[in-house]
């Protein structure tokens, strides 16, 4: 399960935002996960609470918003939006497109509390 990885590659990036910002523990992490991306959303919310188990962010919930794979054609220029496994322009059917969006996990934000923040 090469999610647990991801998800401990995920909590140093985490660890390191909150230490640089002088968390007291994080709140939430949002991700933004597009379905070429090669990891399983599901797979990502059950390995978590394990990778994040005896850090800054254990508790924390994980927040996944799936991204749609977006192709722009290189035959009529359209951008349009594809189902993983038919990456086809909707416009001109050709098989010659970019994708623009929809492979990506991007780390969108984390939710922290402060030291100040606990005490007011």
């Amino acid at each position: 399960m090469h999610e647990l990885a991801i998800c401990q590659a995920l909590l140093e990036q985490v660890e390191r935002v909150a230490r640089e910002n002088g968390a007291r523990r994080v709140l939430s992490v949002t991700l933004s996960v597009g379905p070429l991306a090669g990891v399983e959303p599901e797979l990502l919310e059950h390995a978590y609470p394990l990778a994040a188990a005896g850090t800054v962010a254990e508790g924390a919930a994980l927040v996944i918003d799936t991204v749609p794979v977006m192709l722009r054609c290189r035959i009529c220029a359209a951008e349009s939006e594809a189902a993983a496994n038919r990456l086809l322009c909707a416009r001109c059917d050709a098989w010659q497109v970019d994708v623009v969006s929809g492979d990506e996990m991007l780390l969108q934000r984390v939710e922290i509390e402060t030291v100040a923040e606990s005490v007011a």
